[in-house]
């Protein structure tokens, strides 16, 4: 290899490496942004009346870690930025539809087994993460189905 040759390969290595540098850089200071740590489980309120222990028993599989006080926060849920996402999910979802708190069921209670139903429960991005929440059809249908009878919505499926 002749001198220019050598000399571009080197600019490329070192503007790599220079790259490569910055991004640590950067995700070192996202960990001192205090957001993303919070981590609170309080404690249990009032469930609902569950219909079934089988429709509790989907219920803690496929929607406890984010709906409810019972979350088990994954090692990641530490590590900015994937902390902020999963913080903001969760406090969301609670706010939504909280298993832990039934004394505020939240607006979007009596609609959760149509969006089970649809498949937009629970989200893509949480069921690749957590493959305990993959729900065969028959257990999204009962899950579903036992949503409804203990929130009191009329049989829909």
């Amino acid at each position: 290899m002749h001198r220019t040759g050598m000399a571009s390969t080197r600019r490329v290595l070192k503007g790599i490496a220079v790259a490569l540098a910055w991004l640590v850089g950067l995700f070192l200071v996202m960990q001192i942004v205090p957001y993303g740590r919070t981590h609170d489980n309080p404690a249990v309120v009032a469930e609902p009346k569950w219909d079934s222990p089988r429709t509790r028993e989907l219920a803690v599989r496929a929607c406890f870690n984010c709906h409810s006080f019972e979350t088990k926060w994954p090692w990641y849920s530490s590590v900015a930025p994937f902390s902020w996402v999963v913080e903001f999910d969760v406090n969301n979802a609670r706010e939504t539809l909280n298993f832990s708190d039934w004394t505020h069921k939240g607006d979007l209670a009596e609609s959760s087994a149509t969006s089970i139903v649809q498949g937009n429960m629970p989200p893509a991005k949480y069921k690749m993460a957590h493959p305990e929440a993959n729900l065969t059809h028959d257990e999204m249908l009962e899950l579903a189905r036992g949503l409804d009878v203990t929130m009191g919505v009329p049989a829909r499926l």
